[in-house]
């Protein structure tokens, strides 16, 4: 952006990367703001735009993140739209999408009377003008390697993880009418705050004991809840199993969990454990 002036002769303007930047009458660009300037109406705006810009950012990511965890279908005219606004391109750029069946391939680009521009597995650019797209959740493309390596060789740099998103498989046999997982049983925390904490910082809420994630199956809601310890906060817990029920409560067994919820879950459970106490003769092992 061009320069506005301050008090004292001093210009401000938003530089790269977001900040605000200064320079003297002279046209020299300070190293920071001068402290005379701090309060300066110019850059409290400045200030307070920046601030506003990233919150901007932030909800454009969290809106595709939903989107791709979902799976849902998002009108081409929308994309179209968004696409204008640097957030939102930046957001959905690269993004692997499906407009139909073997129409995959890379976003990166959206025109209101061209189209989509989507880079291919064959490496082609083609423009596509569906009704709607899919950005899918990286467990349910069947080229996820292909992809992979080939993004890789493009280049891409996804700002909502879908791509390189730690996923599991689902087994294709599961015990009759088992309803845990018990891969993440055990994990010690010296204080049950301390596994709440790495929730938090995970972005997973705690209910009752359990760290929660909602996936979404086919329209349908469904929580996986891993077990953290319901004793008091300041004392020392150990994980518990891993469990997916309906919105109500109900119990699922693992075979009725649909593929997303299923690495969704496991997902939570693995980041948590992570942050977990290793003993040493784990750790060396």
């Amino acid at each position: 952006m061009g320069w506005l002036d301050a008090a004292s002769g001093y210009q401000v303007r938003i530089g790269d990367g977001g900040r605000v930047q200064c320079r003297n009458a002279k046209g020299r660009v300070l190293s920071s703001v001068p402290p005379a300037l701090k309060e300066d109406p110019q850059v409290v705006r400045l200030r307070q735009l920046t601030e506003w810009l990233d919150r901007h950012e932030a909800a454009c990511r969290a809106r595709v993140d939903e989107w791709m965890v979902r799976s849902l279908p998002v009108p081409t005219a929308l994309v179209v739209q968004v696409w204008a606004d640097p957030a939102w391109a930046a957001a959905l750029r690269d993004l692997v999408v499906a407009a139909g069946p073997g129409e995959v391939g890379f976003l990166r680009d959206a025109d209101a009377s061209r189209g989509l521009g989507v880079v291919t597995l064959d490496g082609d650019t083609v423009r596509l003008r569906p009704e709607s797209v899919r950005v899918p959740h990286p467990v349910l493309l069947d080229d996820l390697d292909e992809l992979r390596e080939f993004g890789a060789e493009l280049g891409v740099e996804q700002q909502v993880r879908q791509l390189f998103r730690q996923t599991f498989g689902k087994p294709a046999e599961l015990p009759a009418g088992q309803t845990s997982v018990a891969d993440f049983r055990g994990g010690r925390f010296e204080q049950l705050n301390h596994a709440f904490s790495r929730c938090r910082t995970l972005g997973y809420p705690v209910r009752g004991g359990d760290a929660v994630h909602t996936a979404h199956e086919n329209g349908v809601a469904v929580e996986a809840r891993f077990w953290l310890g319901g004793d008091h906060p300041e004392g020392e817990t150990w994980t518990g199993d891993l469990r997916w029920a309906l919105a109500d409560g109900t119990a699922l067994h693992l075979a009725d969990v649909g593929p997303v919820a299923w690495s969704e879950g496991m997902r939570m459970a693995s980041s948590i454990h992570a942050g977990r106490v290793v003993a040493e003769d784990e750790a060396v092992a």
